[in-house]
């Protein structure tokens, strides 16, 4: 009997202890409960939204690819545009070989110029000027053994240097032909001619006596000779470019006679 009541009062004891801790010991905050679940809410919802910056970063690198791409294609025709022969280049192609051999006549004219003065022209001109340097070469190589003379200008008085020289080219090109050594050497109507490219009736210019900077002169031949009247007491002869002595006092050499200069 003691045992039951003993039972009972511990049943009742526990009942009471629970009812107890049940109960609240302060008043519950309505709108705190309501802000900790909206803040848990939020929560929630960041973990599951993805971050704005991957999204970002994906959607670039998928414009940049589409850009990429197109650049390539753009790339692509432009390749195939300027690889592809144009029109242009193949008419050059298919008919240059007839062109050339309908010139092929003048071209072969224009090289024996080239030849004779490295100027282009007609045949015409050609001929016109070949029969000019003929004509001087005629009247000087007509002049030798004739004595030296100093300011003779004729072949009845004799001829000195300059006068043989202005006597076969004064009435053979269009500008006024000085008289004197020096003066052919200054003239701005002929060019100046380099050794190794001289050609037949070329003026060649030596200083013999200290008298301004050329004070002799002669016509070159070809292979390497000239005529000149040379001193007093000597004939009007043909000598040696490459003798010692005219290559000491060389000076240099003009071109009168050109397919522009002369008449």
């Amino acid at each position: 009997m003691r045992l039951l009541i003993t039972l009972f009062i511990l049943a009742f004891a526990q009942l009471f202890f629970n009812v107890a801790a049940a109960s609240p010991h302060a008043p519950v905050n309505a709108s705190s409960l309501k802000a900790e679940k909206k803040s848990a809410r939020e929560d929630e919802r960041r973990k599951r939204r993805p971050v704005k910056t991957t999204t970002k970063k994906s959607r670039l690198t998928a414009v940049q690819k589409f850009k990429l791409k197109k650049q390539t294609k753009t790339e692509t025709a432009l390749h195939k545009t300027t690889s592809k022969k144009s029109p242009l280049k193949l008419s050059a192609k298919k008919y240059g070989h007839q062109r050339l051999a309908k010139k092929t006549p003048e071209i072969a004219v224009d090289d024996e110029a080239l030849a004779l003065t490295g100027i282009k022209m007609s045949k015409a001109h050609r001929q016109r000027y070949q029969k000019a340097r003929e004509t001087a070469m005629t009247k000087l190589m007509g002049q030798l053994g004739k004595p030296y003379q100093w300011g003779g200008t004729s072949p009845h008085t004799g001829f000195d240097c300059s006068g043989l020289v202005w006597y076969a080219y004064k009435d053979l090109v269009k500008f006024k032909f000085p008289r004197t050594a020096n003066e052919m050497y200054h003239l701005r109507d002929a060019a100046p001619i380099k050794r190794e490219m001289l050609e037949k009736g070329d003026l060649v210019f030596f200083r013999i006596n200290n008298r301004g900077t050329a004070d002799h002169v002669g016509v070159y031949l070809g292979n390497g000779k000239f005529i000149q009247s040379p001193r007093t007491g000597k004939d009007i002869q043909i000598s040696a470019l490459g003798e010692d002595y005219w290559q000491k006092h060389y000076v240099g050499a003009r071109r009168m006679m050109t397919p522009k200069t002369i008449r």
